[in-house]
Parts: C-alpha cells; sequence; structure tokens
C-alpha cells in the first residue's frame, strides 16, 4: 500500500472563501503527492493526469519549488535525490519512517541526562525529538528549523538555536554564520545522519551541509552516525568522512547481512536496530 504523503506543513493554507483558489491549492497539494509518490514526473504528464493547461502545469509547479519541495529541470519535476542533489526534507521524511523511528530509538542509548548533544537536520535525526524526554535535562543543539519547532516548549530541553543562512528546501540554517556559532561550542554527542555510504565512506550532496555537519563532527566527544539500509545503496558527490572514524554506526535491521559483517570485520562499531520486541 502506498503511504499518502504528509506535506501539512508545507501547503497548509487556509482555504480562502474564492472557490478558484480552493480549487488551485487543492491541485497543488494533488500534484504534489503525486511527484512525491513517483519521485519525478513531467510536466506533460501532469497536464493529462489533472486535466490542466501546459500553463497552469507549469505555475503550480513553480510554486512548488519555490517552497522547496521539488526542483524543476527540462520539462521534468523531480522529488527524488540524484548525486549531485539532495531531496527536501518533506520528500525524505516519507521514505523508510519506520526504519528511521527504529534507528533514533537505538541512538537513545548513548544519551545520558545533563549532556549537550547536536542534532543535524536530516530526518532520522529528527526522529529523536519524541524520546528526549525520557533523558531531560539536556541541552539540545541544531540548525533545524523543524527540530526546533519541536523541542522548544519541551520541558527541561535547553535549545540552542544555530542561525544562519536559511534554506528553504531543507527548512534549515547553514553558512559561514552557523559554522562559526557551531565552533565556539563542545558537546558531548553529535548525531548525524547522511544521504549515502560507498566503501563504507559516507558522502552527501551538498558541500554546504558537509561543512556543517563537520563542524558538528569536531566540536563532539562522541560522533554517532545514524543510516538507514537505502543509504548503502546510493550515492553522492562530496564524501564526509570514514564510517570507522565514527565511535558508533546505528543501521537498522534491513541492512544486508554482507554490510554488517563487513563492517564488524573492519571494527566499526554497529548498532543494528530493530523492532521493540526485539532491538539490538
Amino acid at each position: 500500500m502506498t503511504q499518502k504523503t504528509n506535506l501539512g506543513p508545507f501547503l497548509s493554507d487556509e482555504l480562502p472563501s474564492d472557490s478558484r483558489h480552493s480549487r488551485q491549492l487543492v491541485r497543488r497539494q494533488m500534484i504534489a503527492e503525486a511527484v512525491m509518490a513517483e519521485g519525478s514526473m513531467r510536466i506533460e504528464d501532469l497536464t493529462e493526469r489533472f486535466g490542466i493547461s501546459l500553463m497552469t502545469a507549469h505555475r503550480d509547479v513553480d510554486e512548488l519549488v519555490g517552497r522547496g519541495l521539488f526542483r524543476k529541470t527540462r520539462g521534468i519535476v523531480s522529488a527524488a535525490a540524484t548525486s549531485l542533489i539532495e531531496s527536501s526534507d518533506v520528500y525524505r521524511a516519507n521514505r523508510q519512517p519506520a526504519e528511521k523511528k527504529m534507528i533514533a530509538a537505538a541512538a537513545m542509548q548513548f544519551i545520558e541526562p545533563g549532556q549537550a548533544i547536536f542534532l543535524d537536520d536530516s530526518t532520522t535525526v529528527l526522529q529523536m525529538a519524541a524520546h528526549l524526554p525520557a533523558k531531560v535535562p539536556l541541552t539540545a543543539i541544531t540548525n533545524s528549523l523543524t527540530l526546533m519547532n519541536a523541542l522548544k516548549g519541551m520541558h527541561d530541553v535547553t535549545l540552542l538555536a544555530l542561525g544562519g543562512q536559511y534554506h528553504n528546501w531543507c527548512n534549515a540554517f547553514m553558512g559561514r554564520m552557523t559554522i562559526n556559532e557551531i565552533n565556539r561550542l563542545r558537546a558531548d554527542v553529535a548525531f548525524i545522519s547522511m544521504s549515502a555510504i560507498t566503501d563504507d565512506i559516507v558522502f552527501h550532496q551538498s558541500p554546504e551541509i558537509v561543512d556543517i555537519k563537520r563542524a558538528m563532527y569536531d566540536c563532539a566527544a562522541k560522533r554517532i552516525l545514524l543510516a538507514d539500509h537505502t543509504k548503502f545503496e546510493r550515492r553522492a558527490l562530496h564524501s564526509f568522512a570514514a564510517l570507522s572514524e565514527f565511535d558508533v554506526v546505528i543501521v537498522d535491521e534491513k541492512t544486508s547481512a554482507a554490510h554488517v559483517d563487513r563492517m564488524r570485520t573492519a571494527n566499526i562499531n554497529v548498532v543494528v536496530a530493530r523492532g521493540d520486541e526485539d532491538r539490538s
């Protein structure tokens, strides 16, 4: 069964009294869900599916691109990541949600009350937010606006929000200002997730994001990588670090035994996150 994409926070305009505008918002929601489900679509195919003109299709797509949900090139609208371009956080949040939740739950064993922790802007690390109340008091440091909103009212969690230049596609702050703020801090643990793992090296499409994560990595006493099984099937351009440089690598139970065995043979500290009844 295809999981319905949750676009509420990003297409949450209140329906106006103008019925034409209402239909436009509903149509854009449907277009967004279709592209999220397919990964990429030809804009001409959108005209056929939704019975709209090519001009209207381009206008709707341009609005969604402006919100950071998609990219548009040569008549194709895409949500899925490539080796050069990362997908939006909305698209990523709806991929492997069960695995990400298991990994996030397993990551909590590496947090102790009273610690300061870096949380990056990844959708896997985002899943840790729901578990943090069990480990308070904590100081949480993040550049993710999504995480800031999740943590801002949390009792006994001191939130340090990293500023900088805002990027709509990942709903996070990046750039030199962000890095400078990180460099002035020292945290106990950094929780990091990346786009791809190739030859036991982690990669990301965005050099700006690599710089932010590297700053968090360098300013933490312990570094933990969160990676679901699909990361071993992807490629990205910019290298970040070898798996052996992390203190812990947490993967999900769908990660192939060959990958897990190879990492453990290389003395990489691998934790396989499992369901509630059998979590390692």
